[in-house]
């Protein structure tokens, strides 16, 4: 299995609150930026439907799935609609070891070492850091200290294209982007320049 590390690039865009009807003119703009992870979260009417849009037109090189994915009926459901990604604010670790037993990717949501290490056991392919915005810089160099070499963990909440570099010299492997890439009251054009910003601040911070 691919680690969602080795996505190039290792962005999630988190599409919360996307409505279907616009899925398809969203999905298709960010793949045609360079995006190659897309979330939708689920407590927002339509994600499901969202989801089936979205993996229809993804290219062979993407992954898509849900978000806040708190429940083994969550990720049956997901699953059902083609998404392969399972993301979660959380740690619950009979989620993560059935959506691992289907084959999904999972990134459920760690802020402790505790967290962190129940994850890595049940199964978890990498680390959503969230709040990143509130655990800080040091809270993941605190966390990678402990952790075996070569996890990845990806911060969460509050992500700017500033913030890109600082976070991969801390150690970062990838992110997930919400507000900041995505809000539904957003243009398209709004959401193109944001993503252009993004994927600009990425590539000269990975050099």
């Amino acid at each position: 299995m691919t680690p969602l590390k080795d996505f190039r690039p290792p962005l999630a865009a988190i599409l919360r609150g996307l409505d279907e009807r616009r899925a398809g003119e969203v999905g298709a703009l960010l793949f045609g930026a360079g995006f190659r992870i897309l979330e939708v979260p689920l407590n927002r009417p339509g994600a499901l439907e969202c989801i089936r849009t979205l993996v229809g037109i993804a290219p062979s090189d993407a992954l898509v799935g849900g978000g806040t994915m708190l429940s083994v009926a969550d990720v049956d459901a997901v699953h059902e609609a083609g998404g392969r990604l399972m993301v979660s604010p959380n740690c619950n670790p009979a989620v993560i070891r059935h959506a691992v037993a289907k084959g999904m990717y999972t990134a459920p949501g760690i802020a402790t070492p505790t967290e962190a290490f129940t994850a890595l056991d049940a199964g978890a392919h990498a680390l959503k850091l969230f709040p990143a915005e509130s655990l800080g810089l040091r809270g993941l160099k605190a966390l990678l200290s402990v952790l075996p070499a070569g996890i990845s963990v990806w911060p969460v909440g509050g992500v700017t294209p500033e913030s890109i570099a600082p976070w991969l010299r801390a150690g970062a492997s990838g992110f997930g982007i919400g507000g900041q890439l995505f809000r539904p009251e957003m243009s398209l054009p709004s959401v193109a320049d944001a993503a252009q910003s993004f994927l600009a601040a990425w590539r000269v911070a990975a050099r």
